[in-house]
């Protein structure tokens, strides 16, 4: 059987798409930092993440904080309460909010004061439906302390 060499590079490129596509379609959009006062030790970074063929975020990091967490903010007895989860899922498609008042990054321990206008590098380590883990890098604009989710999404409109 006789395959063209144009028949054979589609064919390999086929082959080793799934994979590759399934990390590469990660987004993360209208990522920023709420800014923090002098000796502050926390803050919060929000985003909206999409993986197009689903997945999990399961860790985080950055050189601000000594710790990053991923947090979930829920009212309980009339009380909003904080707390670490092992991880978010990512359905398939679909942008998944990082916002104050619900899941979030939580940089602790800053190293820090983050000042309106910094940029804050974070990385976003997603677990593909496959297990694979890929890196995503991001560049969080730090807003200032009163920014609501509301306020963020404006700003970040305007831009365009």
């Amino acid at each position: 059987m006789k395959i063209s060499i144009h028949s054979f590079i589609i064919a390999l490129a086929l082959a080793g798409a799934p994979g590759v596509n399934a990390l590469a379609q990660t987004t993360v959009s209208d990522a920023w930092v709420r800014a923090t006062v002098a000796q502050q030790t926390t803050s919060g970074m929000f985003a909206r993440i999409t993986s197009a063929s689903g997945g999990r975020l399961v860790a985080a990091s950055s050189p601000v904080a000594g710790v990053v967490e991923i947090h979930e903010m829920t009212m309980v007895d009339n009380m909003m309460r904080m707390r670490p989860v092992a991880g978010l899922d990512l359905p398939a498609g679909k942008p998944v909010e990082l916002k104050p008042s619900g899941y979030h990054v939580m940089l602790m321990d800053l190293k820090q004061q983050l000042k309106v206008g910094d940029i804050v590098p974070v990385t976003l380590v997603i677990e593909d439906t496959s297990g694979k883990r890929q890196n995503v890098e991001v560049k969080a604009q730090v807003k200032a302390l009163a920014t609501t989710e509301h306020d963020a999404m404006k700003h970040d409109a305007m831009k365009q």
